[in-house]
This record gives C-alpha cells, sequence and structure tokens, in this order.
C-alpha cells in the first residue's frame, strides 16, 4: 500500500453516528472543520480523546473515532483536565456550548487558565439554549426575546474573548463556523500550542436564535489584521473590545508558560525521589 493511501481523511475519523442536529447549525461546519484539522495533522483516533459538555454541541463527542467521554452540565473541563494528567500523552479536546461552558460551568475557566493544561477547548456558542428550546444564554444579546425573558433580556451578555484574555489564558482565538477552512486551521494552531488553548466558534442556530444569525455575521465578520502581533496581550484587548466587528483569528498566544503537566512532572520526579521505590519499603514506613 502507498503512502499516500495510508494517509487518514477527514472521513476516517467519522464514526457510523450521524448528527442530529437541526438542518442549517452552524454545528456542522465546526464539526466539519474539526475533521479537516485531525486529516491535516495526521492524528491517530487512538491519540485523540474528546470530553464535552450539555447542549447540542455536547454530542460532538459521539460523532468522532476517539476515546469519549459525555460528561455531566458544566464539568468537561474539569473532567478533560483529568484525562490529560492520567494519561498525557493524548491530544484532549474539550467541547462545549456557551451555555455549558460560560454558565455553571464558567467558574472552572480561570482555574484551567493558571494551571494551563495542555488541551484545547472548542466552545460552539449560539447565544442561547438550543436543546432545551431556546431559553437565554451568557451570551444571548441584551432586548433579546426568548421564552425566559418574553419581554426582552434585561442583562447584558458576557464577553468571552476579554474573559479568556483577563484570566490568562495562554491561547485564544475566535472563528466562524461558515468558514470551515479558518476554523481548521485555528484548531490545528490550537492543538500545536503547548497549553491551554480556547477557540471560540460563533455557530448561529438557526431554528431559536432569530438575532444572531448568520446573515447577520456575515456583514460583521473580519479577519484579524495580518500586522497583528498575538504575543501582544494589550493589542489582544483592543481587538476583543472593538465593539462594530467581529474579528476572527488568534487574538493571543503565550508559548513561553510552563504548562500543567510540566509541573506535574517536576511533582512526580521530587515525589519519586522522596518515597521509597518498593513495596517492601513502603509497607516498612508504615509499620
Amino acid at each position: 500500500m502507498s503512502e499516500e493511501a495510508t494517509l487518514l481523511k477527514p472521513k476516517d475519523y467519522k464514526n457510523d453516528v450521524e448528527p442530529i442536529w437541526c438542518p442549517g447549525c452552524g454545528d456542522y461546519g465546526d464539526l466539519a472543520a474539526f475533521t479537516q484539522a485531525l486529516s491535516a495533522m495526521q492524528l491517530n483516533t487512538s491519540e485523540i480523546a474528546i470530553v464535552s459538555g450539555i447542549g447540542c454541541s455536547g454530542r460532538f463527542s459521539h460523532f468522532i473515532k476517539s476515546f469519549a467521554f459525555h460528561t455531566a452540565h458544566g464539568r468537561a473541563l474539569p473532567t478533560a483536565i483529568g484525562v490529560k494528567t492520567a494519561n498525557p500523552k493524548l491530544k484532549v479536546f474539550v467541547v462545549g456550548g456557551d451555555g455549558d461552558g460560560l454558565s455553571i460551568g464558567g467558574g472552572h475557566l480561570p482555574h484551567a487558565a493558571r494551571r494551563n493544561p495542555d488541551l484545547t477547548y472548542m466552545i460552539l456558542d449560539n447565544a442561547i439554549y438550543g436543546l432545551t428550546k431556546g431559553q437565554t444564554s451568557p451570551t444571548s444579546p441584551f432586548g433579546m426575546v426568548t421564552s425566559t425573558s418574553p419581554t426582552g433580556l434585561e442583562d447584558p451578555p458576557l464577553d468571552p474573548l476579554r474573559m479568556f484574555l483577563s484570566y490568562g489564558v495562554s491561547f485564544v482565538a475566535r472563528g466562524f463556523s461558515s468558514d470551515v477552512k479558518g476554523v481548521s486551521r485555528l484548531v490545528q494552531a490550537a492543538v500545536e500550542h503547548r497549553g491551554f488553548s480556547i477557540v471560540l466558534l460563533i455557530s448561529p442556530c438557526p431554528t431559536f436564535n432569530q438575532v444572531i444569525t448568520f446573515d447577520f455575521m456575515k456583514e460583521r465578520v473580519v479577519p484579524i489584521p495580518e500586522t497583528h502581533d498575538p504575543t501582544n496581550l494589550d493589542a489582544a484587548f483592543r481587538l476583543a473590545l472593538d465593539q462594530e466587528n467581529y474579528y476572527t483569528g488568534i487574538f493571543y498566544r503565550n508559548d513561553s508558560l510552563a504548562t500543567m503537566d510540566d509541573k506535574l512532572e517536576v511533582q512526580r520526579k521530587q515525589t519519586m525521589d522522596k518515597q521509597p521505590r518498593t513495596l517492601d519499603a513502603l509497607i516498612a514506613q508504615y509499620s
């Protein structure tokens, strides 16, 4: 068999479970971009672990040939950190929505940033709770009418990018699900980065969100200027603070920080040097 014939194609990463998202859902584009990224990196399916949360995007882990874990609401990130701790050789991905990751799961984000685990978190942001039929989410726009805000949402939305940057996440990017190739490149860059990577994906819900639509976003999505320096945190904040444009691309990356894996390896070595190395010695220590 030729080397070309052995290459894994995007379709080779899909299993027999078919997506059940609504027609036109942005998550289809994110899934296509993800399999393209895996193919471009030629990751073996035995090297991949996907931990997903609750919501429409929570079923993401069902559709990929990989180790997979579908967690409780808001607990995908700490579960994934546990997976990475147990097996640092795995390429660990977290996939969840704005509700799962920024509401009940939002408290895990700053602490994950502090630890800097070497994993990639894809947040599929549709600014609505789609699976439970259209309640407001943390990123729903002000004034939006939903089943839980019948007179219009009176609270301003969270700004995920500014949150991630202020928490110290070492890789922050944003993509648009209609730009499959662009999202694929962002996922690849996130995986190549050693540390905690977040890729925020604008992923419109055509069923329950008639405000943040594909047409609305296409008029506002703008690629980050090529002159932008992603190592400049101040410049990243300036892009994130822009109220007129939805910039897509890599806002920030810091490749100089020690990862959680690095710090755990130091702890392991220090512990092993101080602890007995044999079972008999260990028993004798406590007898």
